[in-house]
């Protein structure tokens, strides 16, 4: 596994190293992160999830629409949503009708509402989670809540701020020619290997994992 003044140096000499420092994502700090209001939250959640195998472009565009159908995503009004008020939702052609989905904004409200009851706020909890092992808080999320498995976890943290690295084809195949793993990391113990690279390059760098996910993205290709 090459050490990050590599990875950083690839990138630098690249034609189109000025595109790829542009994608570096926005980081939060905690306590912005904090101050992100549970509904916000849920809100980019479900968008995340409704975005899974869809234009972003057309789930954005119906977003309006959702914030009005589901009480402007406030977590503890969509708990008490019926089967039937979720039902009726499918004859909403205001929105996108899929019916799992749909059934996985009151989970996700669930799992919202119960995390900002223990911890002081949903924000606050994404905020004290710790980067270092960022694969633990996509495994709680993809097990408490709904749709969230595979690329959704991590793609929602993004969205919203936290510091966290994704398994994109480039950052995998990437992963894959540094030795780190030999196949696209599923496995728990996979998953740690890659936690474990990550940390080792956010210690080298002091950079934010999503920075140095993104910069690993363009030493291949």
């Amino acid at each position: 596994m090459k050490n990050f003044d590599w990875i950083l140096e690839h990138v630098s000499n690249r034609e189109d190293a000025d595109y790829a420092f542009s994608r570096l994502p926005e980081v939060k700090t905690p306590e912005q992160l904090a101050m992100i209001s549970d509904d916000r939250y849920l809100s980019d959640m479900c968008r995340r999830v409704f975005r899974a195998g869809l234009k972003h472009s057309l789930v954005d565009s119906k977003w309006p629409a959702f914030e009005t159908a589901f009480f402007g995503f406030d977590p503890l009004k969509l708990t008490y949503m019926s089967d039937e008020q979720l039902e009726a939702q499918m004859q909403n052609k205001a929105i996108i009708r899929h019916w799992g989905k749909i059934k996985s904004i009151r989970t996700n409200a669930l799992m919202v509402h119960e995390l900002s009851q223990t911890h002081g706020g949903f924000g606050r909890f994404i905020a004290d989670w710790p980067v270092d092992d960022i694969i633990g808080l996509w495994a709680l999320l993809k097990k408490r809540g709904a749709q969230l498995g595979g690329q959704s976890g991590a793609s929602f943290l993004r969205m919203v701020g936290k510091d966290t690295f994704r398994l994109s084809h480039d950052v995998i195949a990437a992963l894959k020619a540094q030795g780190v793993v030999d196949k696209a990391p599923t496995a728990k113990r996979d998953l740690q290997k890659v936690q474990d690279a990550f940390n080792t390059w956010q210690q080298q760098s002091g950079r934010p994992v999503s920075h140095i996910s993104m910069l690993l993205s363009f030493t291949v290709g």
